[in-house]
């Protein structure tokens, strides 16, 4: 058996310490409820980087310096690349513009074109565009309440099926109709977003005295090229290029209905190997035939998959032959 003073000896100590806290936070009430509060409030979280900022930052760390420019369009802040001409007298600027999920020095298209075209006496600036806002709200469906549902065995009751199928059929067209909308200000709020950094970039090569420049598109930066320049119209720019042009998810009008009505020199570079991309050629080239001030052309290429570098070059050797035609010898 243990000796009492072991036994009682813990129940001693806690006895004396318990007087002493109560009487701590008695004499200081306020403290320990800003304690309490400060414990209570949860931290906040910092929002969350777009995904094209996380990537301009990445990116950030593996181009020179020398190459990077931070632009400013409205709130915005983005990272744009600058390649000066490899010449005393330069022809002018080129404005890059990826598609969706693309960056500014994306390996297919914007990369080698940006790199490539100073030494063709063209200065290049590719530029960050913002993530799309795609995340729809859903519109609430509200379900049916138990009274109003038609009974699970039995022959129907015309009289109360019709009232209950219309109502299904309201609803869903209230929802349809919140989804279109919405869908449609999210393309619109994009375009705003678009439009201010192609703004902020045709600012910046006036400021690097480009006498001409040019807006190329690559993928749905394409159909944004085309869309600004169509929309806008700046004096500044003399063309367009759009290169495996694409338009986005639920934009409208498509690119068949403004490309071949702008009022500048537009070039429609394509790759002939996919159907859909062919057939989507087509349909622009046809619809450029049926406007009379129409400065539309079409060059196709094909596709290299098994040898990048020769389709880069490719691409490449087409651009730059639209930008500076060589003149024909007599």
């Amino acid at each position: 058996m243990l000796p009492v003073y072991r036994l009682t000896l813990p129940a001693l100590c806690l006895s004396l310490i318990l007087p002493c806290a109560f009487s701590v936070e008695a004499a200081d009430p306020a403290s320990s409820a800003a304690g309490k509060t400060a414990e209570e409030k949860p931290l906040e979280r910092q929002p969350l980087l777009e995904r094209s900022q996380e990537e301009a930052t990445a990116l950030e760390r593996q181009i020179p310096a020398r190459e990077q420019q931070q632009l400013q369009a409205g709130a915005d802040t983005f990272l744009a690349l600058w390649k000066p001409a490899n010449t005393a007298n330069p022809k002018g600027a080129v404005i890059i513009i990826p598609g969706a999920g693309e960056t500014v020095d994306w390996p297919q298209a914007i990369a080698p074109l940006r790199r490539k075209l100073p030494d063709a006496e063209w200065s290049s600036l590719s530029i960050t565009l913002p993530d799309p806002q795609s995340d729809a709200i859903a519109p609430r469906i509200v379900e049916m309440p138990p009274t109003l549902k038609a009974p699970e065995t039995g022959t129907k009751d015309a009289t109360t099926a019709a009232p209950i199928e219309q109502a299904v059929g309201g609803e869903a067209e209230v929802a349809d109709k919140a989804i279109v909308e919405t869908t449609e200000e999210q393309v619109s709020a994009n375009a705003e977003r678009i439009f201010a950094r192609i703004d902020a970039a045709i600012a910046y090569a006036e400021q690097q005295s480009a006498r001409s420049i040019v807006v190329l598109g690559h993928g749905t930066g394409a159909y944004w090229a085309a869309r600004y320049l169509s929309e806008k119209q700046p004096s500044q720019v003399e063309k367009l290029v759009m290169v495996a042009a694409q338009t986005p998810v639920n934009a409208k009008p498509g690119l068949a209905e403004f490309t071949p009505i702008l009022k500048l020199p537009a070039a429609d570079i394509f790759y002939m190997d996919k159907p859909v991309d062919r057939n989507a050629a087509l349909e622009r080239l046809q619809a450029s035939k049926r406007s009379k001030t129409s400065g539309f052309s079409q060059v196709s290429l094909k596709a290299l998959p098994g040898n990048p570098k020769a389709e880069h070059e490719q691409l490449v050797r087409r651009v730059r032959g639209w930008l500076s035609p060589q003149p024909v010898a007599d």
